[in-house]
């Protein structure tokens, strides 16, 4: 059973270590508004986490894989929603272009609105439940308890919380702010283009 839950929790690290859509929002919130805003962030995703986890688990996914349709509809609209951000992120790149360099101002979500953004920019990816419907599919058989299931659940849910909260934290420094200072523009239009690329990924792929 401990080998079971390590083997698990490995294999989530370097799926959350390897750069997607949470992780730039997450990172940019923090270098360009607060580590409390990036946090508001990482709460919304981990609830999004939480719900992909708990479909999996519940075998759900296997219901969409059978419904083509549904599938199709919800990888569209999800790579609708990570264009719409890209969009947004790059109008805020634009305009930072035509404001004076002292006027730094960052169009993002702000207050409890980053909760929200953190939960839909993760529940707009429906390829997490692919990956999960995998990881339970691998490693949690039929032999594997309630206690058990609950116990993955839980490791799933709070290592996605610690690792972004890294992230939030390191991105939030005072040194990596300064550098966002200096190349906002540049930044978020890279992060606008990485969003919509995650987007139009999602809509042709599917």
């Amino acid at each position: 059973m401990v080998m079971l839950f390590l083997t698990v929790a490995l294999v989530h690290i370097v799926a959350l270590m390897s750069p997607g859509p949470d992780f730039f929002f997450v990172s940019q919130t923090a270098v360009s508004r607060s580590r409390k805003e990036a946090m508001m962030g990482v709460l919304g995703i981990t609830m999004g986490v939480m719900v992909w986890a708990a479909v999996a688990l519940l075998g759900l996914n296997l219901i969409l894989a059978k419904m083509a349709w549904l599938h199709n509809i919800i990888m569209v609209g999800g790579g609708l929603y990570l264009c719409w951000m890209g969009y947004q992120m790059l109008r805020g790149a634009l305009k930072k272009e035509q404001k004076a360099p002292e006027e730094p101002k960052v169009e993002l979500a702000t207050g409890g609105r980053s909760f929200l953004k953190g939960l839909l920019t993760n529940l707009a990816n429906p390829k997490a439940i692919i990956y999960f419907g995998s990881v339970f599919s691998l490693f949690v058989g039929d032999d594997v308890g309630a206690g058990a299931r609950w116990g993955i659940f839980l490791l799933i849910v709070v290592e996605t919380f610690a690792w972004f909260t890294v992230v939030a934290s390191l991105f939030a420094m005072p040194a990596m702010r300064r550098g966002y200072q200096r190349m906002a523009k540049w930044i978020d239009g890279f992060a606008g283009a990485l969003f919509a690329g995650f987007g139009i990924h999602l809509i042709i792929s599917r």
